[in-house]
């Protein structure tokens, strides 16, 4: 396989994080590794996955085609999903992705000419109480509309890094899936950024004084199942 030496250190690494003879786990954070060199799931990323965890190349793919983390064709260094589920959508969220697709001159799942950015519709991108949602490289973008977004597109096309909503500072592609792969991002502004949201926020204060929490951990509880369980 044509891929550098680091790639083969961080694909063992991922292996041993696996009890031995569960080694197909891995599968998942390989996908995502070979994404972070190859910026999609490529046939010689599929091959490399299958080799190393010797399982064939159709058991990869069928895994690689399920999941819509892992792009299968060449995909931009930014990926901008716009939610047109339901509430975003009535909130116009069609209307964004169509002011996208015109100023990017390319529709879903489909990268600009110059190969720097990636459309697609995405399904409930589970941010509801801030429709409608846009995410860049899976970074919130909350309660955009057509000029919101259209300006972010722009400052991404510039070179421009524009600053998310809520979450970490924005990073491209072939960096997030290394962080998908289990491996820390190694930039010194990683952990700066807020994944605190006002409308979050007010959820928590309107159960803090209803006295509404979620259940607790019952200690009681077998975490494994018992033979008279069964």
């Amino acid at each position: 396989m044509s891929y550098p030496e680091k790639i083969h250190q961080q694909a063992e690494a991922v292996i041993a994080r696996y009890p031995e003879g569960r080694s197909r786990s891995a599968l998942l954070p390989l996908l995502h590794l070979v994404q972070s060199h190859d910026g999609y799931v490529s046939e010689e990323g599929i091959a490399f996955c299958a080799e190393i965890l010797d399982i064939t190349k159709a058991q990869v793919m069928a895994v690689s085609t399920f999941y819509t983390m892992y792009k299968r064709e060449p995909t931009g260094d930014w990926l901008v999903s716009v939610c047109t589920n339901t509430l975003c959508h009535a909130k116009g969220g069609q209307r964004v992705y169509d002011a996208l697709s015109e100023e990017l001159d390319v529709g879903h799942d489909e990268t600009t000419v110059d190969g720097t950015i990636t459309l697609e519709h995405a399904e409930c991108l589970a941010a509801c109480d801030y429709a409608p949602v846009v995410t860049v490289n899976y970074e919130f973008f909350d309660d955009m509309d057509e000029t919101a977004a259209l300006d972010l597109v722009r400052q991404l096309k510039e070179g421009k890094r524009p600053i998310p909503s809520r979450g970490a500072p924005l990073c491209t592609l072939r960096e997030m899936s290394v962080q998908l792969a289990g491996f820390e991002d190694e930039r010194q502004a990683a952990l700066e950024g807020n994944a605190q949201g006002e409308a979050t926020l007010a959820g928590n204060r309107l159960a803090a004084e209803a006295g509404i929490t979620a259940p607790q951990f019952d200690p009681d509880t077998p975490l494994v199942e018992t033979e008279e369980a069964k």
